[in-house]
């Protein structure tokens, strides 16, 4: 006698999850999408925009600035070479949009301190108060003379 063998099972392919992530792609799509549209719109309406005199930054301060004073006396900031008549104009425009604008200032070791005694009345003329001199710690039975 023989046996009947049946199949409960019947091959089916599961299309639940194929359906799954096309929805998430969709939805990525949908969302990832540039309205160019609304750009467009926004440019076409002519307005006056209201202009004010004492407008400050609206982001916080950045981070320190770094002037560097070489031993013949040139400056950088952050990493230009600039003249100190620019500097101080560069640094009393940045206080004036971030009143908490740090500096730190960065000699060289065999310079005249008369350079960087400029330097640092040129931020006091700039009205910044949060000034950092940078120094590295000397190694051991280094004798300061």
């Amino acid at each position: 006698m023989p046996l009947k063998i049946e199949r409960e099972d019947q091959n089916a392919i599961n299309l639940t999850p194929m359906i799954d992530i096309v929805f998430l792609l969709i939805i990525f799509f949908m969302v990832s999408t540039k309205f160019s549209e609304l750009n467009e719109v926004e440019h076409d309406i002519s307005i006056n925009v209201p202009a004010v005199s004492d407008a400050s930054a609206l982001t916080s301060a950045p981070n320190k600035r770094l002037v560097e004073v070489a031993s013949d006396g040139s400056l950088k900031l952050d990493q230009r070479q600039i003249t100190l008549v620019e500097l101080g104009t560069k640094l009393s425009a940045a206080q004036r949009q971030y009143p908490k604008l740090g500096v730190v200032i960065r000699g060289d070791g065999h310079s005249d301190y008369q350079h960087i005694a400029a330097v640092l009345a040129t931020c006091r003329k700039a009205q910044i108060t949060d000034l950092n001199l940078k120094v590295q710690q000397a190694s051991r039975g280094t004798n300061y003379k």
